[in-house]
């Protein structure tokens, strides 16, 4: 079993998605955390605001039929295939780590988000601090402590007990 850890983000009914998501997670592996959902502005673009976390969980997916489940999971739930970045969204999902696999090819793994948005760094902080970055050396706390906090993140109350 392979842990993983996903972002979800959703600026489209995005309770019903981000609910839909982690139902939809949950069944591709076991032991499935979910971080508390943060609410926060676009970045890149003018848009509604986003609710986004992120989910760790183990799977024993390889990482091809992963990222292809991911990607099939963002268009039965009304993204377009040819999307494109920095636009509205129904529903995102992000392989941020598989395991220790480190890779600059698509997928890229580690993904560069983590370093760049407080959106998926804070929820990755919140679920595992102490999780060392494959190829970084560092922890994603060490990550958090240094990292420049000037987007605001609004916790909401959702509760995925009840998904």
């Amino acid at each position: 079993m392979t842990e993983v850890y996903i972002s979800i983000g959703s600026n489209i009914d995005r309770e019903h998605y981000v609910r839909a998501a982690v139902a939809e997670l949950k069944q591709l592996g076991s032991q499935c955390r979910v971080s508390r959902i943060f609410e926060a502005e676009p970045v890149g673009f003018d848009g509604p605001v986003f609710f986004n976390g992120v989910v760790a969980l183990k799977t024993d997916l390889s990482l091809n039929a992963l990222q292809h489940r991911l990607k099939a999971l963002e268009v039965q739930y009304g993204r377009q295939p040819d999307a494109v970045k920095n636009q509205n969204r129904t529903l995102d999902l992000d392989l941020l780590l598989f395991g220790d696999w480190i890779s600059p090819e698509a997928p890229a793994l580690p993904r560069a988000d983590i370093y760049k948005f407080a959106f998926v760094l804070l929820p990755l902080y919140e679920l595992s601090p102490l999780l060392v970055i494959p190829g970084d050396g560092r922890t994603v706390a060490q990550i958090w402590q240094a990292f420049d906090k000037q987007q605001v993140l609004r916790p909401v109350a959702l509760d995925f007990d009840t998904v």
